[in-house]
């Protein structure tokens, strides 16, 4: 059994959260977060992001990553708490999904947890104030210097373009947060709007990220550029559909999305749907993993995400082939002592430094 750190302060908090609905929760501790983060930025109170870990450096992309541990998009679609992220200890911060067109996401309610498996079952559809807002606030934070970590930001497709017009959209939400992030992630794999895991094709990759890059290679300096995929893609689905997006210019993948895979729910409610995440996600998630940077080589940088619970997780995550790791479901269950104990560990890095 592996060792989840769940600090004192945060065994006294999580009940409380999870009397909680699951989603007004989360919209109660990113508006917590956020200002607490600002207030102490007010007061100039050093952030942990610099003395936590001893992992060092590593530069990927051309980006200087002071930790591998990151923020999974979907915890901060908005971009409302990043100051509290980069306090917390992460060495990389990644937020949306972000559409180019606000909207309201799907009906309610669409947050369920599954404390006994570890998990979450999201059908959020993609909620989120729209790419013009989220520039607006990425723009502050550059300008006013707030920025500690690399910033990714996860773009997908608006339920409202047809799949004809998904590349067109996915272009517009770049043009309008391509300045103000530090990488970009092509989200064609949440299974909570309507038809956008079928962007998983060779011939779909190619045109999004052809789209995208017309106006990235038009930027002073190119972001790079990553495609997540979900984790119930076929091996050899996922593999040329990643062969696809490096044929196109992108820097690597991001492995994995969630599931719509609910057997490890041992009684799952009637009529659930979307995506689960968690502990139930790590094995299949670390296989792809494993499975396409056997098959990519050393070239391709590749984001593991999925199921870490524990340091030992993490370690599993980067042994598979992953350049950098990221948490979601992890954190809303063991909270920020999660990042803290991971980076205590001294993590065994492949000695990569792929700058280019």
């Amino acid at each position: 059994m592996t060792h989840e750190p769940t600090t004192g302060s945060w065994r006294l908090l999580r009940p409380l959260l999870f009397r909680l609905d699951p989603e007004l929760a989360h919209r109660l501790t990113l508006t917590l977060a956020g200002a607490w983060s600002r207030a102490l930025d007010r007061l100039d109170v050093p952030s942990r992001t610099k003395t936590l870990g001893q992992t060092g450096v590593r530069r990927l992309m051309g980006i200087d990553f002071p930790n591998p541990v990151g923020l999974a998009a979907g915890l901060d679609k908005d971009a409302t708490a990043v100051q509290a992220w980069q306090r917390m200890g992460f060495g990389f911060v990644e937020v949306g999904t972000v559409t180019a067109h606000p909207q309201p996401g799907n009906p309610r309610p669409r947050l369920f947890r599954f404390p006994h498996q570890g998990a979450l079952v999201n059908r959020m559809g993609f909620n989120n104030l729209g790419a013009e807002h989220m520039a607006c606030r990425l723009r502050a934070l550059r300008e006013g210097g707030c920025l500690r970590v690399p910033l990714g930001v996860n773009i997908g497709k608006s339920k409202r373009a047809t799949p004809a017009e998904a590349a067109a959209d996915y272009r517009q939400s770049f043009s309008v947060l391509g300045d103000w992030a530090d990488y970009v992630a092509v989200n064609i794999s949440s299974p909570n709007t309507p038809g956008l895991r079928n962007l998983q094709s060779i011939d779909d990759v190619r045109r999004i990220i052809s789209a995208v890059q017309t106006v990235n290679q038009g930027l002073a300096a190119p972001r790079p550029l990553l495609v997540k995929l979900a984790p119930d893609l076929a091996d050899d689905d996922a593999i040329d559909c990643a062969r696809a997006a490096l044929d196109e210019g992108c820097a690597g993948l991001i492995l994995t999305n969630t599931t719509i895979d609910f057997s490890a729910l041992p009684e799952p409610p009637a009529g659930l749907s979307g995506g689960l995440s968690g502990r139930p996600l790590f094995a299949r998630s670390t296989e792809l993993l494993a499975r396409l940077r056997a098959e990519l080589g050393e070239q391709a940088v590749l984001i593991g995400v999925g199921g870490i619970f524990s340091p030992q997780d993490a370690v599993a995550k980067l042994n598979a082939g992953a350049d950098l790791i990221q948490l979601y479901t992890g954190l809303i269950y063991h909270g920020p002592a999660l990042v803290r104990c991971i980076l205590g560990q001294d993590l065994e890095l492949r000695p990569r430094s792929l700058g280019l």
